[in-house]
């Protein structure tokens, strides 16, 4: 594949994705910061080179799909953990939710008695992440956004709805399709929801026959490449993928994987937002409709134990380093 790139911000993209994965292992190790040398990384919040090792995607693996009241459950109830966890993305909102209910389930969802208590928590603290932008369409009636996601929830849960599209799904693509005819559910976070299932033990497509570019990544695209050379943004983040081991030798950096794990098309995607907003710093004469990092830098909160999906076999890998998720 022919494209045209601004050699500069392609290098960085590389650089930027194996310092991002040096800073993560050396905190999964616990290692005494500063971990870097670049200062951009140390004054800013940057999300890490792959997408499952978030905090956010570490909570969902671990306290959402594998926790002990979630791992034994049928695929429709893991489906619906999921698909609730992630359209609020937010610990505490989670953790509501499961002491309310006794561990949330399709028989323990009320949604009358979880909008209520969401109602008194959102005039206290915030229930949503500020990660997304969600939409906060009334398809469902109600004029409170939280309100409506429960109902979409309950609707998608219902006999035959979602997960029996799920259950006929062949692919990460099928699944996608299926979230995306919902209501509130746009490509962006079809994407991330699809990714999320995939993570369960009811699901197992490849994360590389299928892609889809975030606004954030679309803006980094627009920054790495110079001409798209007539190539979609899903095409250009495949190569990339393709390319890993080509440019990380090219460039000479020590690249060290997730224990063993490659780089697939969700995580190359992923950097190219993280690149867009690296290159607001380091290379500002790029121009977008964001000029500057919002986030400053700090550690997050109660470091988890790191976990991945057991169907990746890094398990024993994992083990042998002991890491926390940082």
């Amino acid at each position: 594949m022919r494209f045209s790139v601004r050699q500069q911000v392609y290098d960085t993209y590389w650089g930027f994705a194996a310092e991002r994965q040096r800073i993560f292992h050396r905190r999964a190790r616990e290692e005494s910061g500063p971990w870097t040398d670049d200062d951009i990384l140390r004054r800013f919040k940057f999300c890490n080179t792959y997408r499952a090792s978030d905090r956010i995607s570490q909570y969902l693996i671990a306290r959402v799909i594998y926790a002990p009241e979630g791992r034994d459950l049928p695929a429709e109830d893991v489906f619906l953990r999921v698909v609730l966890f992630r359209l609020f993305s937010r610990e505490s909102t989670w953790e509501a939710l499961e002491q309310a209910t006794g561990g949330v389930r399709r028989d323990t969802l009320d949604v009358d008695l979880l909008g209520d208590l969401l109602e008194r928590r959102r005039g206290k603290e915030a229930i949503y992440t500020a990660a997304f932008i969600l939409c906060a369409h009334d398809a469902y009636g109600h004029r409170a956004k939280h309100r409506n996601h429960l109902a979409l929830v309950a609707d998608m849960f219902r006999p035959g709805a979602l997960g029996a599209q799920l259950a006929r799904a062949a692919t990460l693509e099928d699944a996608y399709a299926a979230l995306c005819q919902w209501p509130m559910i746009g490509p962006f976070m079809g994407y991330q929801l699809a990714i999320d299932l995939n993570y369960s033990d009811h699901l197992d497509f490849s994360e590389d026959d299928f892609t889809v570019p975030g606004p954030g990544a679309v803006r980094g695209l627009h920054k790495v490449f110079s001409d798209f050379s007539g190539h979609t943004p899903a095409e250009l983040i495949m190569a990339m993928v393709d390319r890993q081991d080509e440019e990380f030798a090219r460039l000479e950096l020590p690249w060290q994987d997730l224990f063993g794990r490659r780089l697939h098309a969700i995580d190359c995607q992923g950097l190219f937002c993280e690149t867009d907003k690296y290159a607001r710093e380091a290379f500002p004469a790029l121009r977008s409709n964001r000029t500057r990092i919002k986030q400053g830098f700090a550690p997050s909160g109660e470091p988890l134990p790191l976990l991945y999906p057991p169907k990746w076999g890094i398990g024993d890998r994992l083990a042998a380093t002991d890491p926390v998720a940082a």
